[in-house]
């Protein structure tokens, strides 16, 4: 079997931003919703039989904690933010699983999804549905890969060494250095994509790097600087790294067969006719009869 979890978080701004805006019955923008479940709609047309959802039900975690500059809700469009729980609630009618998450974020989610699921030998292949850079921490061989849906690219471990010039194991240490502006860290002063792959690339995590450039393996432009950007930064990097290390210990699943897409609700069709999408519900039942 082949399990899909999806980044409902991604895909809701996504839509957001590509689709036209439109209202449901009750006068609720609902543009973006009814462009994600019209997409996870598609997926099973097209054969997933066991899917996963997860969205940051409140775009806050343990990590603003941590860190004060860490992401938050500030700032998103208040008819985007007002569609999540419309989201989440119209993907449990239409039948899918779906992790609202508070305290942990939609990407640890799919990264402890993504673990449980690769443990059990019946699932020959997990399929991260999300571009982010932080989940290609989660890649394993050609068996857990990950998926850009708007570009149709996939990504295995020889291609997270391709895109990233480091493995899946060092992506922390990559972001540590180079940051995440979407996550709202900035990395080291100095470090950029390609410095921090090729010295990742022999040393792999960040405690490996020797702290005087003259005793680096290799040749990097700017070694003297990036060395003392590094010590001078060393806390600031761990602590980076530790933001950017998806949680796996808590999946929201024990087994696989909890993905098991077995159809809509028999409240999905009202709802989708209130969202003017009865064409979608119509689908929906139509894939599931041909199960």
């Amino acid at each position: 079997m082949h399990v899909h979890l999806i980044d409902g978080t991604y895909e809701l701004f996504r839509h957001y931003f590509a689709v036209p805006a439109s209202t449901d019955a009750f006068g609720r923008e609902i543009g973006a919703v009814r462009g994600v479940v019209g997409a996870v709609v598609g997926m099973i047309e097209s054969g997933a039989t066991h899917i996963g959802v997860a969205t940051d039900h409140v775009i806050r975690s343990f990590r603003n904690d941590m860190y004060a500059g860490y992401k938050t809700g500030d700032g998103i469009e208040p008819d985007l933010a007002a569609q999540f729980e419309p989201l989440e609630e119209a993907l449990v009618a239409l039948g899918v699983a779906v992790w609202p998450m508070i305290e942990l974020e939609a990407d640890d989610g799919l990264a402890a999804a993504a673990s449980r699921a690769a443990e059990d030998a019946r699932v020959e292949r997990v399929w991260i549905c999300s571009p982010d850079k932080d989940l290609a921490q989660c890649v394993a061989g050609d068996r857990v890969v990950q998926l850009d849906r708007r570009t149709g690219q996939a990504r295995n471990e020889g291609g997270v060494r391709e895109k990233f010039g480091v493995g899946p194991a060092s992506i922390p240490d990559w972001l540590a250095l180079v940051g995440d502006a979407a996550d709202g860290f900035p990395g080291l002063p100095g470090w950029g994509a390609k410095s921090a792959s090729t010295v990742l690339a022999r040393y792999a995590h960040l405690e490996n790097v020797p702290r005087d450039a003259d005793a680096w393996d290799l040749t990097v432009r700017g070694a003297a600087r990036l060395a003392a950007a590094l010590a001078e930064g060393y806390d600031d990097a761990l602590l980076f790294r530790d933001l950017a290390t998806l949680r796996t210990d808590d999946a929201p699943f024990r087994s696989v067969d909890a993905l098991r897409w077995d159809g809509p609700r028999p409240e999905f069709r009202p709802l989708c006719e209130s969202m003017n999408a009865a064409g979608l519900s119509a689908r929906a039942v139509a894939a599931h009869g041909v199960r």
